[in-house]
């Protein structure tokens, strides 16, 4: 197929597909889902060999003051979820170790609603404008190395990344969030990248939104470069103003996949919230378009067992990335070269 072959070749170049492109790939058949996969896998081996195992942990679930309909800890949610304050030190520390014993090599420290109504914050050590005080909900994460010294204050000066999700189009993002806009989640990424973190940001499929909808929140995250891009599929959570958003099949959401690896070949692409739910027993196709994965359970809705995702990543014939081996391709790291002249250095700067 000219397009597959086409886009395939533009990824192993790490070449931005066009917007048409990524649109014909959403408008694939069923009867082409294995060509699409196959395709798209070519770029994922390009570029990724294993697969990243990552762990979360909800600092405190519920009670947030945002609107996000998709969310079932949304200010007004029904959802019959967990609801906690802040986590104990000990707590935090103890769910993180479990993930780290289970394999995975990076932990993810998450909290729902604004850090400045929650006091999170990143540990930015440059005196600048702290990322985790934009609006929305956002996670801290940590190398699987820095995950042994308890508690989130300790740890602070210890993370590394920052995710905060665009998770849908500009022109639709009103229709389910009032109370931050998108503009404020842009601008958050682009604080955590100003601030040297390594930028995670991504999307909810499933939302009711259409083909050009997806293709433009993928290429507004393309734009803002970020290291890693979760893909979540909504889980109508009931009790949410979403509950009845019942539009995935597994094939699709492998499509949606497709693009975005197409869009980002060189990017860490993670399988995240709500693959066992709409991907169902066609999750290993999945591990051919993605290179990352969240091990066990998420914010508020629980997983498949632990030991099931490292038996089907063997089965798929991959391997789990180890915690002193390189996620992002050299080509991607070499890239960026880290400012050490100029201000804040003996060094003359570079004029």
């Amino acid at each position: 197929m000219d397009l597959l072959d086409s886009l395939s070749a533009k990824g192993l170049r790490r070449e931005l597909p066009t917007r048409e492109e990524a649109l014909a790939v959403l408008a694939t058949s069923d009867d082409e889902l294995l060509d699409v996969v196959a395709a798209a896998g070519r770029v994922r081996r390009q570029w990724f060999g294993r697969v990243k195992l990552n762990y979360l942990v909800n600092l405190k679930s519920g009670l947030c003051p945002e609107d996000c309909s998709y969310c079932s800890q949304r200010i007004g949610s029904k959802a019959e979820i967990l609801k906690y304050t802040w986590l104990k030190p000990q707590e935090a520390a103890a769910a993180a170790k479990a993930g780290v014993s289970g394999g995975a090599k990076r932990c993810a420290w998450w909290r729902a609603g604004a850090a400045r109504a929650t006091g999170m914050s990143s540990g930015r050590r440059d005196g600048g404008r702290d990322p985790g005080r934009e609006r929305g909900c956002g996670g801290l994460c940590l190398p699987r190395a820095a995950v042994g010294r308890p508690g989130v204050a300790a740890a602070r000066g210890r993370v590394h990344a920052y995710n905060h999700n665009l998770n849908t189009a500009e022109a639709t993002y009103g229709d389910i969030c009032s109370t931050h806009t998108y503009e404020d989640r842009k601008d958050t990424v682009r604080e955590a990248q100003a601030a040297g973190l390594s930028a995670c940001s991504g999307l909810i499929a499933g939302m009711g939104e259409s083909d050009a909808d997806l293709v433009d929140v993928v290429f507004a995250l393309r734009e803002l470069n970020p290291d890693s891009v979760p893909v979540n599929f909504l889980i109508p959570f009931e009790g949410t103003p979403l509950a009845k958003e019942w539009n995935l099949t597994p094939q699709r959401c492998l499509r949606i996949l497709a693009m975005v690896r197409f869009v980002c070949p060189d990017v860490e692409v993670r399988l995240a919230g709500g693959r066992e739910v709409h991907l169902r027993t066609l999750q290993p196709l999945a591990l051919h378009l993605v290179n990352s994965i969240f091990l066990g359970d998420y914010l508020t809705s629980e997983g498949q067992a632990g030991q099931a995702d490292l038996d089907m990543i063997t089965d798929a014939g991959f391997t789990v990335e180890g915690a002193d081996e390189a996620t992002l391709p050299a080509e991607r790291e070499a890239a960026v070269t880290v400012r050490r002249r100029g201000a804040g250095t003996d060094l003359p700067p570079n004029a």
